[in-house]
């Protein structure tokens, strides 16, 4: 999706678990170890964003981990909350807010649509995660061990 915003844009990263393994993409620009997810679509609500950004991605149905508050009525639709949120630079004009999900799958079957962005994939072990061969960020490895932890 194109930028809304000339400086900052709304983003989700969705570290997806099964099995005791956690999933991250290969960025294909900046060659360095990520989370799915992209940008929150103009009329979508991140919870919205961060399952319909790893269907289109990874073709996997997933369940965000965590609770809605039980305050939802017809003014209020209670979202399940990021357990984590970063703000970075992407150039000197632009920034991502990113709010962090995690999520679980039943299956580390992968389904890459064939007009779908490739990357590689992989689904890490926790000891895989601080791997020096991989070179993933700390703050992706934290995230990562954190979702494994949280998200079973």
């Amino acid at each position: 999706m194109a930028h809304i915003n000339y400086y900052m844009d709304f983003t989700v990263d969705v570290f997806i678990v099964c099995q005791n393994k956690v999933l991250l993409r290969m960025h294909e620009k900046y060659k360095q170890w990520f989370a799915v997810g992209g940008h929150i679509d103009p009329g979508e609500d991140p919870n919205q964003a961060a399952v319909r950004e790893v269907k289109e991605e990874v073709g996997l149905n997933v369940i965000l981990h965590g609770s809605i508050p039980p305050l939802s009525n017809e003014k209020y639709k209670e979202l399940i909350p990021p357990p984590f949120m970063n703000r970075h630079h992407i150039s000197e004009t632009h920034e991502h807010m990113s709010l962090v999900f995690f999520a679980t799958s039943d299956t580390e079957e992968l389904h890459i649509d064939e007009g779908a962005e490739k990357a590689e994939c992989k689904w890490f072990a926790k000891k895989e995660l601080g791997d020096s061969k991989y070179g993933i960020n700390p703050q992706i490895q934290h995230y990562a061990r954190t979702a494994l932890e949280k998200a079973r």
